[in-house]
């Protein structure tokens, strides 16, 4: 009989190099912050050649999406999951929160300094939705690379 050391891990579970994919969030203002620099620093390492202004649309829409689910998805003492998945085609970013209801677009006001967010997914992305996930929801975005 062969005996296994238990104090080595198997080759096939070796750590991923690099930031991992995934961040979780408080119910804070600060998070959106966080969001920012963990997506910014996520890309720079798995897609290197990424060209400025697509880094920054990632930044800019996963900044909003965090934003909005801190305001609309969250109660005090939850959190939020950001996963980011990038190549050198798009970049994916998904956002779960606690709550079930969805986004909706509300009416343009010039009144108003909120209500913009998806407004900025669809001018910004290729794709943006919302699939159910116990136990909220999950909002995603994808940025094409130019």
């Amino acid at each position: 009989m062969i005996e296994r050391r238990r104090d080595t891990a198997p080759v096939c579970c070796a750590p991923p190099v690099g930031p991992p994919p995934v961040l979780l969030l408080e119910k804070d203002p600060e998070s959106a912050r966080a969001a920012r620099k963990f997506v910014r620093e996520f890309i720079r390492y798995h897609v290197p050649d990424a060209p400025e202004d697509y880094l920054e649309t990632v930044v800019l829409v996963t900044c909003e999406m965090v934003t909005n689910s801190i305001r609309y998805g969250t109660e005090p003492g939850d959190s939020i999951r950001v996963t980011v998945d990038a190549d050198d085609t798009r970049t994916k970013v998904e956002v779960q929160d606690p709550v079930r209801r969805h986004p909706h677009p509300r009416p343009t006001s010039h009144d108003r300094d909120r209500g913009r967010g998806l407004i900025i997914l669809d001018a910004l992305c290729t794709a943006w939705g919302v699939t159910d996930a116990p136990p909220g929801k999950v909002v995603w975005a994808e940025v094409k690379a130019s």
